[in-house]
């Protein structure tokens, strides 16, 4: 009887853990979809904006358009990497599909031109490492200093408890040198020296 019960209790026990995993599937598939959904809806603002800024012929808005666009790959790579990715190819897509509108609306503006090129040029998988491994040098070498900072504040308590300890000690030889010269001298009082 212990053994049919325990039985059941194993396949109850399986069938819940295995309802818990597909709810937890579901959970992360939907997570993607709405972060490609949230990409798709940041690239085509980014789009509308750079289409507004093309159609006026106006050079400095498209560039502050592009600089927005940089501003919002950056924050996409810190919040969310996958995001990013998509966003770039979105906003790739459209700047090559307009190389010709941009070039007659920017035409000789260097700055422009370097700002659209460096969205264009690197691939979106490259672009979210590298400013990952930026992301992650940095952190590497803020943590290097720390240790660095901890260490130097860790020598300095060292130190200075040594040079106290040292102070101790003279202050304790220094005493016991006077008991010591204290003592002689009553003791040669005694004998009358």
């Amino acid at each position: 009887m212990k053994k049919i019960l325990f039985a059941v209790m194993a396949v109850a026990a399986i069938g819940f853990t295995a309802c818990g995993n597909k709810a937890q599937q579901g959970e992360a598939t939907d997570s993607t979809a709405v972060e490609v959904n949230v990409a798709d809806e940041e690239a085509d603002a980014s789009i509308a904006m750079l289409t507004s800024n093309l159609e006026t012929k106006d050079a400095s808005k498209f560039q502050q358009a592009l600089d927005a666009v940089k501003e919002k790959i950056a924050e996409l790579i810190k919040t969310n990497p996958e995001a990013a990715k998509q966003y770039v190819t979105r906003v790739q897509e459209f700047l090559k599909a307009n190389a010709d509108k941009i070039k007659s609306v920017v035409g000789d503006n260097a700055t422009v031109a370097a700002a659209v090129s460096a969205i264009t040029d690197v691939e979106p998988d490259k672009v979210v490492s590298g400013l990952l491994d930026q992301v992650s040098d940095a952190a590497t070498d803020a943590k290097d200093a720390a240790k660095e900072a901890v260490n130097e504040k860790v020598d300095a308590a060292k130190e200075a408890a040594s040079n106290k300890a040292q102070e101790v000690k003279d202050a304790a030889k220094e005493k016991a040198s006077g008991a010591i010269d204290d003592a002689a001298n009553a003791a040669k009082k005694g004998l009358g020296l």
